[in-house]
């Protein structure tokens, strides 16, 4: 890996700025064909306009609330604290329109996105309705906030959140633990076994003490795309961009629970998640059958019943 590479991938805090942004990952910038991502910081009293263009998008409360006028309607979103104090509720806003977020008391907003080709309606998603679910047992627990899920295979239509293109989840894994694991990919179109997607990942570490935290994400080539290869120390505010590969595990420091928002698009007619588990360490899946899930999830209290999935 060289190191232009690992700037191409790994972008810390400060090196996707763009427009009024702290984030800012189009098409254009990541180099791909789909997926973005935008955060955006508004103080009290704070609004900002923007255009979907031929894109969807999903304005998610990190921390704070705000109101989303969009097609003639004024969407109320409680918000949170942050994202390690519960789960949000949150707007889907369609393409072809424009949509204005306002914030009385001020609050960070992530707008996840994915270009498109059906026009859907403007729409309220409820906290209460996002499937919460807890992955993996022993230190591979985390837990997944699936607001704007695809499916899985064999899954029921009620998980996660209708859209054209766009796919969207939380992830929450305590201190010490591993997630994204065991390595996985999809980066080609396998019929009923891979999709093909492009992912970002945005990252916040909780603090422990008012020390900030960090961890590590790895992402190795699986043979196809660009080869990408990235073992990244990422803090709070970085984002890693995965075209192609094998991407896991993300570690956690011990002390410091680490979040990161997945956004995942791809050219596929259908809005499937489908991934190929790498064949070194899919093994590992089996051995969760004899293992509790962490203690410590869920995270927080979920304001809808907590699934658990060992997968």
């Amino acid at each position: 890996m060289t190191a232009a590479q690992h700037r191409q991938y790994h972008l810390p805090t400060g090196k996707a700025t763009g427009g009024p942004y702290t984030v800012d990952i189009s098409p254009e910038t990541a180099g791909w064909g789909y997926s973005s991502l935008r955060i955006l910081e508004l103080p009290p009293g704070g609004s900002h306009t923007f255009a979907t263009e031929d894109s969807e998008w999903i304005v998610l409360p990190l921390s704070g609330g705000c109101t989303v006028v969009c097609e003639g309607e004024s969407f109320e979103l409680h918000g949170r604290e942050s994202v390690f104090s519960g789960v949000t509720d949150f707007v889907y806003v369609p393409r072809d329109s424009h949509a204005t977020i306002a914030s009385g008391a001020g609050g960070r907003f992530a707008l996840t996105g994915a270009r498109c080709t059906r026009r859907l309606p403007a729409r309220y998603g409820p906290a209460s309705a996002v499937p919460v679910e807890l992955r993996g047992t022993g230190n591979c627990s985390r837990q997944v906030n699936n607001f704007g899920a695809a499916a899985p295979a064999g899954g029921d239509d009620g998980y996660g959140f209708e859209c054209d293109k766009l796919i969207a989840v939380e992830v929450i894994t305590p201190g010490g633990n591993w997630s994204s694991f065991p390595p996985h990919k999809h980066d080609e179109h396998r019929p009923g076994e891979e999709s093909e997607l492009e992912e970002i990942y945005y990252f916040e570490i909780a603090e422990h003490d008012g020390t900030p935290g960090l961890g590590y994400q790895r992402v190795s080539p699986s043979g196809r795309g660009q080869g990408t290869d990235v073992l990244a120390e990422v803090r709070g505010g970085d984002v890693v961009l995965i075209p192609d590969g094998w991407h896991g595990p993300s570690m956690a420091l011990p002390g410091h629970d680490m979040y990161y928002l997945n956004v995942m698009a791809g050219p596929g007619a259908d809005r499937d998640w489908l991934i190929c588990d790498h064949p070194d360490h899919a093994w590992i899946r089996g051995s969760w059958e004899d293992q509790p899930v962490d203690p410590r999830l869920p995270l927080y209290s979920a304001p809808s019943p907590v699934r658990s999935e060992s997968q």
